[in-house]
């Protein structure tokens, strides 16, 4: 996905967030749990967690409920027994689709998954249908507000090790290996780059051309997913 329609979609779901607000904390509240389930509740040695809190709170959720997930994770309270999961399958024009989810009943979220891809002129494909076009990389999105050069941040992204570096109008995406996504990111904080997303992303190795209609079409399949409880990343490999 280009950096410029991840950014967008970003900024798309914070405007969602302010309508939506319970649904999206109900998101983040998951996200908090499994990352401290798998890397422990302290942000500064589980760098995932360190990424989800940091969304949190710029969506304004309250401490109490960050605390609550973070015990949640490590076994300190009680709670619904949460599974990652995956579904792949294909969009209009054979567009590769990716939806990671959180959920804790298998077999709802996949019927509500598999509904949505039929209801949207898509089709929910078997394990490992589509995940070999996609690889995980490290991706962050980073806004420029002191005003540094291209040359500059490429020179700083470069030098930390980034692997690849987009420009874009209002954002600067820079792609990672998984290692490295931690401390690159620390490196464009202290050039002054105001860092607004990271994450481990999937990364399509190519992209394909869609006509404006069956981009349309993918968009509502898109934003069907997004809005389903239970899916928290969507990934395709549709050049917009």
């Amino acid at each position: 996905m280009s950096g410029h329609s991840k950014w967008a979609n970003i900024k798309h779901k914070k405007a969602k967030q302010d309508q939506e607000r319970g649904r999206i904390f109900t998101r983040l509240t998951k996200e908090i749990t499994m990352a401290a389930r798998h890397g422990g509740g302290d942000p500064d040695t589980n760098f995932r967690l360190r990424l989800v809190i940091d969304e949190a709170r710029d969506n304004n959720m309250p401490n109490d409920t960050i605390d609550r997930a973070i015990k949640r994770g490590i076994g300190a309270l009680g709670g619904a027994n949460l599974e990652e999961v995956t579904y792949e399958g294909y969009g209009p024009s054979g567009v590769a689709v990716m939806a990671n989810a959180l959920t804790d009943n298998r077999n709802r979220t996949a019927g509500e998954v598999r509904w949505i891809f039929s209801k949207y002129g898509g089709n929910l494909g078997t394990d490992g249908c589509v995940a070999w076009m996609f690889e995980r990389q490290g991706l962050i999105i980073a806004e420029n507000p002191n005003g540094l050069s291209e040359d500059d941040i490429l020179m700083v992204a470069l030098d930390s090790g980034a692997l690849d570096v987009r420009f874009d109008e209002d954002s600067v995406e820079i792609i990672t290996t998984i290692e490295d996504l931690q401390p690159i990111e620390e490196e464009l904080v202290k050039a002054n780059l105001k860092v607004v997303h990271a994450e481990v992303a999937l990364i399509p190795q190519n992209t394909i051309d869609l006509s404006d209609e069956d981009l349309e079409k993918l968009e509502t399949l898109l934003n069907a997913l997004d809005d389903n409880d239970d899916v928290q990343n969507v990934w395709h490999n549709a050049d917009l």
